[in-house]
């Protein structure tokens, strides 16, 4: 797979059951073993069809689903308007959720999307893009850093608050390697 064979369009109300799909599981596999009861109640409220329409038919929200060969490996959910006080942003726009299927980590996917959501934030003239993200997702802080967000602060106990400000998205690339590691092989 090439970067080039990811395509990205937005979501529709038919894609909520995708969603929906989509979303639980890419958040068990992140959280494992470490899921508490709340976050399990979590998905089983957000993470159903009619919760999932619910989102679609918000409109300050747009989601942004990244597909290869016609299958789902991703996608983001985009929220305008709200920012925590304390980055004091004038026109925001939050990557509420930004999951990859397992299959699909690693592989260039997660790039495509996130440079689909500057995008998003550049059309729509937002000042500063801001994101929650779980303190124990090494992976992913790693991965948004490279993205150019940073540590801004935290609204909830265990999440980590990080933001960058808005820029046309050819200029906000990072330079990340899209060559996967080599297989290990034993000799």
């Amino acid at each position: 797979m090439t970067t080039s064979s990811v395509q990205i369009r937005v979501a529709t109300s038919a894609d909520a059951e995708l969603l929906a799909d989509l979303g639980a599981r890419t958040l068990r596999d992140t959280f494992g073993p470490d899921q508490s009861s709340a976050q399990t109640h979590f998905l089983t409220l957000a993470f159903t069809p009619d919760g999932k329409s619910n989102d679609l038919a918000d409109p300050q929200a747009k989601f942004l689903i990244a597909e290869v060969d016609g299958e789902a490996a991703a996608y983001a959910k985009l929220r305008f308007g709200y920012s925590p006080p304390f980055l004091g942003a004038s026109s925001p726009m939050e990557i509420a959720r930004f999951y990859t299927d397992s299959p699909w980590v690693g592989r260039g996917v997660a790039n495509v999307l996130m440079d689909g959501c500057l995008r998003v934030a550049a059309d729509a003239d937002c000042d500063f893009i801001w994101l929650d993200v779980w303190e124990r997702n090494h992976r992913a802080i790693a991965f948004y850093e490279k993205w150019g967000f940073a540590t801004a602060g935290s609204e909830a106990l265990g999440w980590t608050t990080m933001a960058r400000s808005a820029c046309h998205p050819v200029a906000c690339q990072p330079d990340v390697d899209e060559t996967p590691p080599p297989a290990h092989t034993e000799s």
